[in-house]
């Protein structure tokens, strides 16, 4: 049966709430509405961003934007060649009056992180993220921190092409949930955004709309959402076809495959859905997966990009048919298998 949600908090009706979310955020970030609701679901079901773009197109003002929204404590690590992976994950220090060492904290114990201009970090300092990024915890001086719930570490980046700037591992890459792009306003918007900010600025108008508590509710009915057992072969299938594609050095791994389970959860959740059905998957399949592949330098020279491949997965996959309809309103109507 389709997922049947049992909380304690008022979330019966889940488009309404959405809406609220994106409302909020709408209000400083203007015209986005695609790269807004996917940084929502990012969130929904506690997944990290990747947030590629030029400088000064809002990649900053979105997350902080959205740790406003959320009501989640918010820390930012600003990035710079010369950043140590101490300054990100905190250091113990020693106590001559007790003869202890205590554990100042770093940046990364918040619930929202910023980690502003990424690729300007060493190497050194990137793979510190790693452990937090993965396992919810770092490790200092042989002793294991766990950091506080939800944990969601929010990146921003400039193209690679620009100077100063570190390629991320391929690692790192694959514990971002999604990668987005901001992209220019609409003249229009821009026009509006200049009304805006003429007083004040647009971001002390957003209110929070949920506690953090309630966030962690949240993705847990995210994580409730039923997917049918078809559409897990075909997540795998479409896995499978990304790993034997001849434009391509590696496919996507299983951690890339759960990734696009748990988006595919909170997009139909974001529609008021109990169940993931195919185009749940689809519609996702670039923005979570595009990022992890890697396209052979042949296929780059002729003009082949990661986001072309995966459409033409996508294309070659079949798409099962599910037990349950897309327009049943969770009732489970049949189809034929």
């Amino acid at each position: 049966m389709p997922y049947a949600r049992e909380s304690k908090f008022p979330f019966d009706r889940p488009n309404e709430f959405i809406e609220r979310l994106l409302y909020q955020t709408e209000k400083v970030i203007l015209g986005k509405r695609e790269v807004v609701e996917l940084a929502v679901l990012a969130f929904l079901c506690g997944g990290h961003v990747l947030l590629e773009d030029v400088p000064g197109v809002g990649k900053t003002m979105l997350v902080r934007t959205l740790a406003r929204v959320f009501g989640a404590d918010f820390k930012r690590i600003q990035c710079t060649p010369d950043l140590l992976p101490s300054d990100v994950t905190g250091v113990s220090v020693y106590r001559p009056h007790t003869g202890q060492f205590e554990f100042r904290p770093g940046p990364l114990m918040a619930g929202v992180v910023l980690v502003d201009e990424i690729n300007r970090a060493s190497p050194r300092t990137q793979s510190a993220l790693l452990e937090a990024m993965e396992e919810q915890r770092v490790t200092v001086d042989g002793v294991e921190y766990p950091l506080g719930q939800p944990f969601l570490l929010l990146a921003t980046q400039n193209p690679i092409e620009q100077e100063g700037t570190f390629v991320l591992p391929e690692a790192q890459l694959d514990r971002f949930l999604l990668k987005l792009r901001v992209g220019y306003p609409a003249e229009r918007h821009e026009v509006e955004l200049l009304g805006r900010l003429q007083l004040r600025h647009p971001l002390e108008e957003a209110k929070p709309v949920l506690l953090p508590e309630e966030l962690l509710e949240l993705q847990q009915e995210v994580r409730g959402v039923f997917v049918d057992d078809t559409l897990k072969v075909y997540l795998v299938k479409l896995a499978a076809a990304t790993r034997s594609h001849t434009d391509l050095q590696w496919g996507a791994s299983p951690r890339a495959v759960i990734a696009l389970m748990r988006a595919a959860q909170a997009r139909a959740f974001m529609a008021g859905r109990g169940y993931v059905v195919p185009d749940d998957i689809k519609s996702l399949l670039e923005p979570v997966w595009a990022h992890r592949l890697a396209v052979k330098l042949d296929a780059r020279m002729a003009g082949r990009t990661a986001e072309s491949v995966l459409r033409g997965i996508a294309a070659a996959v079949a798409v099962p048919a599910t037990r349950y309809g897309a327009a049943d309103g969770g009732a489970g109507t049949k189809v034929a298998p």
